[in-house]
């Protein structure tokens, strides 16, 4: 019976999806899924106003680490992860020689971890974009579209913003949603 555990294998950054898509086609190919079912890389999907147009981007919780789920007393499975292009080794590890074995996740750090993906699949996405008291906005959207202002007060719970805005030569409070503004650089 093998036992599977939750590792950190240590990759580039930035090449996190690419060692991802190695490791898939190679378990693939050598039809080692019985040891290594699973490989995650945990990422959120946020928000993020560019050129008044709203984008969707995936970003990483751990930039440099993926998670493998996988019995690595299997000697094979265990090359397979390592010998990936982009893979640094497993965390936990010493990286000289190969006689200390890597260190596996306690299940609770797997259960917060996986909790906080499920999460982001359930409630969709988040804003990226905090906003700053005093900061310049430009209104993006809604019936003052094209009108700059200055942030009065944040409401990160409810993701929305009170902004003065000039109107006719005299400031009046808006109250806005984070989606309907842009910041000004």
């Amino acid at each position: 019976m093998a036992e599977h555990k939750w590792y950190v294998l240590r990759v580039v950054a930035g090449q996190e999806k690419k060692a991802k898509s190695y490791l898939d086609n190679e378990i693939a190919r050598q039809k080692l899924e019985e040891f290594i079912p699973e490989v995650l890389i945990p990422s959120e999907k946020v928000y993020e106003m560019r050129n008044g147009k709203k984008r969707v981007r995936e970003r990483n919780y751990f930039p440099g680490y993926v998670l493998v789920h996988a019995d690595i007393t299997n000697g094979e499975a265990n090359h397979v992860i390592t010998s990936i292009p982009g893979v640094i080794g497993f965390l936990g590890s010493s990286t000289g020689g190969a006689s200390k074995t890597p260190e596996p996740l306690r299940q609770s750090e797997v259960n917060r971890i996986l909790g906080r993906v499920e999460d982001v699949d359930e409630f969709a996405e988040k804003l990226d974009t905090p906003y700053i008291v005093g900061e310049t906005i430009k209104v993006m959207d809604g019936p003052f579209s094209g009108f700059q202002g200055t942030i009065e007060e944040v409401f990160e719970d409810k993701k929305k913003l009170n902004v003065m805005v000039k109107i006719f030569g005299r400031n009046t409070p808006v109250e806005l949603n984070f989606m309907q503004v842009e910041k000004l650089d």
